[in-house]
């Protein structure tokens, strides 16, 4: 068992230390200009094409449950009459 463990603690450490390393490009100082440009535009949208899906995507769902819900509290506080 002993064996086994340390056999164990062996391939854990040497698959941690032997792992090839990815090198990412830093694009800190790009996004940082982008975003800290002045063109009128709110920081919310400054990410392109898929922040614009996103926020309107947001916006349609708000305002569907927006009315959902007031739909909801008018069938609660007007209830169909019982005849």
């Amino acid at each position: 068992m002993l064996r086994n463990l340390l056999a164990l603690r062996q391939i854990a450490q040497r698959t941690i230390s032997t792992t090839s390393r990815r090198h990412f490009e830093n694009k800190v100082p790009e996004k940082q200009k982008l975003f800290q440009e002045d063109n009128g535009m709110p920081v919310h949208l400054k990410g392109g094409a898929s922040d614009a899906l996103l926020y309107r995507a947001t916006m349609a769902l708000t305002l569907g449950g927006t009315v959902y819900a007031i739909y909801l509290l008018a069938m609660a506080a007007f209830p169909k009459k019982q005849n």
